[in-house]
């Protein structure tokens, strides 16, 4: 597994999935069914089953938000964020452990 993603998965970091400009179908999926895959390609190759919650208390969102925004260096839009971005926590259904990196 790539260093960088087993660290942000060990250590619960944020990992930013954003898009920009474009209807946002899939959060109203993830709320309608909040059971998902992930399907890695590359160096890694795993399906890993998980569950999303919607974050959408201000105390819980902001702290997240602020992060995000801190690290893109675009804090004026803490608020803006705040309002109109959907926030999701990931729940893996899969031990870590079992994933294996397929160059190794």
């Amino acid at each position: 597994m790539d260093e960088r993603i087993a660290h942000a998965l060990e250590n619960d970091l944020v990992i930013d999935i954003t898009t920009t400009g474009r209807k946002r179908d899939w959060y109203a999926n993830m709320l309608a069914n909040p059971h998902i895959t992930f399907h890695l390609k590359e160096s890694v190759q795993a399906t890993i089953p998980a569950r999303v919650e919607p974050i959408i208390e201000p105390e819980t969102k902001r702290p997240i938000v602020t992060q995000i925004a801190e690290a893109w260096n675009n804090t004026d839009r803490i608020e803006e964020w705040l309002v109109s971005g959907p926030l999701v926590r990931v729940h893996l259904e899969i031990d870590l452990a079992t994933i294996t990196n397929s160059n190794s």
